[in-house]
């Protein structure tokens, strides 16, 4: 009997000690993902400003004006330190890649068990920055679809932004995929390949390489 009291006090004691260290878990990890939203969604911005510069979007759209204003306080400054390439917008890539390698750095050290090379982090942040803008477009041209769907032939500043920036990745599948029985299968077909490209990124073998322990939080 002694022995079996032991043994439940003992269990009892791991019992209390064990919820603490769940509620720490939970506590960071919701924190971490808190911090890691807030942050990818100012990146985002920063990856829609050099889409809409890339596919000469209207400037004029309010939604657009709402993107740059948001991004000048750095991007104005960042260039004049960084000019255009080739009619590229430097100034804006190089800031995505270093806000993007300042959150990859968190992430790894808060869910990856060994101490990565610098390589690797940088491998994983210019992955994580692809994948961020494979993601984009598969949201964008999710939406495309749905909108055009739900009314069709309407026009506002969130339908002529998708346009612009749908239509130039959907126009080299069109040119391949002609619609079958007036049906066009062309955002279909650009979706399946995204989410193709997505999966093949080499995200998780890095972060296994890292001992990381979720790779999900590294996405």
């Amino acid at each position: 009997m002694t022995a079996l009291s032991n043994s439940v006090k003992t269990t009892d004691g791991a019992a209390k000690l064990l919820i603490p260290a769940t509620a720490n878990i939970n506590m960071q990890n919701a924190l971490t993902f808190v911090i890691k939203t807030l942050l990818e969604l100012y990146i985002i911005t920063f990856v829609l400003r050099f889409i809409l510069q890339w596919v000469r979007a209207d400037f004029s759209n309010p939604i657009t004006q709402f993107i740059v204003r948001l991004t000048n306080p750095l991007v104005i400054p960042a260039r004049r330190l960084i000019p255009s390439i080739g009619g590229l917008d430097a100034a804006t890539i190089v800031i995505v890649v270093v806000l993007e390698l300042a959150v990859t750095i968190v992430l790894v050290n808060l869910t990856c068990l060994s101490e990565p090379y610098f390589i690797q982090i940088i491998g994983l942040t210019l992955l994580r920055i692809v994948y961020m803008a494979l993601r984009i477009y598969l949201f964008i041209l999710f939406v495309y679809v749905l909108m055009s769907w739900i009314g069709p032939g309407t026009v506002n500043p969130a339908t002529t932004l998708l346009t612009s920036i749908a239509e130039p990745v959907l126009k080299p599948f069109r040119r391949i995929i002609p619609p079958i029985a007036g049906l066009d299968l062309s955002v279909l077909f650009a979706l399946i390949t995204i989410q193709a490209l997505t999966m093949l990124l080499p995200i998780g073998r890095i972060a296994a390489g890292m001992g990381c322990l979720s790779i999900t939080q590294l996405l």
